[in-house]
């Protein structure tokens, strides 16, 4: 893994996002071994990621990535805005240009699937950061939308009236038009037609992001049953402290490399993280 260098005349730079990328890489260099990132998944991960080089056309935005998840556990990427969080999902699911470096599943390697590959074949489903939902489809709707790829309209709807009874909130709103639930519910939704076509491993962008706070303690509820039942899953989140509170595993990533790895409780403790994310 390469290791995060800082130039002088990078010092320099006004640029405050870059200033914030200088400061977290001074305090946590220099990084994770690969025998610690695979220490945290456990003996053999479900999802692994090694030496992963990717970005979007010529821009190189992650550097080497190395990352592990076992079956059933939830690891949460922290770190400054711009750091590349957001594209390692990306770069799982298939949205990027992938230079270097694999990405297997249960020791399939899924580097060059495409998006609908991933969700059907894989079973890694992804729920975008922004809101998804269709605003003027009834939640019903919505639902069926989660079922695109499977065989038939009619398959689609019987596996929605599964995820129904798991979240009765929704059912009670089936008819009621996407666009008018709140906040929390939309949320809620997003995840519930991820679910349809039954992943194993569910990437949620942002979970929290512009929810009041009575909502984002109901969708990390939501997730934390998901894990119960042996889901697997990989978030980006800007709570840090709600995201390593939740996570079995955590990576702080900076500049496009991971600079930190431990188990969210670790990272909870640890003086740098608590200083540069946490608020104290």
């Amino acid at each position: 893994m390469r290791q995060t260098n800082i130039s002088g005349e990078e010092k320099k730079s006004a640029d405050p996002r870059r200033a914030s990328h200088e400061a977290v890489s001074e305090a946590v260099l220099p990084g994770p071994s690969r025998a610690r990132i695979a220490e945290l998944a456990g003996s053999s991960p479900l999802l692994r990621i090694d030496g992963l080089v990717a970005g979007y056309g010529k821009m190189e935005v992650l550097h080497g990535i190395d990352l592990h998840v076992g079956a059933g556990q939830s690891l949460c990427l922290i770190g400054p805005n711009g750091a590349g969080k957001s594209t390692v999902l990306h770069s799982i699911y298939g949205l990027t240009n992938i230079m270097a470096g694999s990405i297997t599943v249960n020791g399939r390697d899924i580097t060059r699937l495409d998006p609908n590959e991933k969700l059907r074949d894989a079973r890694i489903a992804y729920i975008l950061q922004d809101n998804s939902v269709f605003p003027d489809m009834t939640v019903e709707e919505n639902l069926w939308m989660g079922g695109f790829l499977m065989e038939s309209p009619a398959h689609a709807k019987e596996a929605a009236e599964k995820v129904f009874e798991r979240y009765p909130r929704l059912k009670e709103r089936r008819r009621q038009r996407a666009g008018t639930l709140s906040g929390g519910e939309r949320r809620m939704l997003e995840i519930a037609r991820a679910l349809v076509m039954e992943p194993e491993i569910l990437m949620v962008d942002e979970p929290s992001i512009g929810l009041e706070p009575r909502y984002i303690g109901m969708v990390f509820e939501v997730l934390e049953d998901l894990q119960r039942q042996g889901k697997t899953i990989v978030m980006v989140e800007q709570n840090a402290r709600k995201g390593l509170q939740f996570s079995d595993i955590g990576y702080v990533l900076v500049s496009g490399e991971i600079a930190m790895a431990g188990t969210g409780k670790d990272l909870l403790r640890d003086p740098e993280v608590g200083r540069l994310f946490l608020g104290g």
